[in-house]
């Protein structure tokens, strides 16, 4: 019932999102409701979404799921990408992120394609 936990791409994400709220500890106060809390949305979204997709009935639904997994970490990439430009990352704290986010989003890919085969 909990195989999802078992995934890398589960785990992957889980690590994101506590990296996502360290990082987004140190945005502006006035962020709070804006950057902060879209970015934080988003990173909690593709965990989410895999756990939830495992718990359908169908693989359909979990290939559903995934590509709304994808679409989030897709969504934080372009948040943090606009944090940067911002000032609110450094360039070392965003080539970190970045090269995380674009591993995970290969990995839904692939788990995508295994689903569909």
């Amino acid at each position: 019932m909990n195989y999802f936990k078992e995934l890398k791409v589960w785990q992957k994400s889980i690590d994101l999102v506590t990296e996502t709220y360290l990082k987004s500890q140190k945005f502006p106060k006035e962020e709070t409701y804006g950057l902060t809390s879209q970015i934080r949305r988003a990173a909690i979204s593709v965990p989410s979404n895999i756990a939830e997709g495992c718990g359908r009935k169908s693989e359909k639904d979990f290939f559903n799921f995934l590509g709304i997994a994808l679409g989030s970490a897709f969504e934080l990439e372009t948040q943090f990408t606009i944090a940067r430009k911002l000032n609110f990352l450094s360039e070392t704290e965003f080539s970190g992120l970045e090269s995380e986010i674009q591993h995970i989003q290969n990995m839904l890919i692939k788990l995508q394609s295994t689903l569909k085969n």
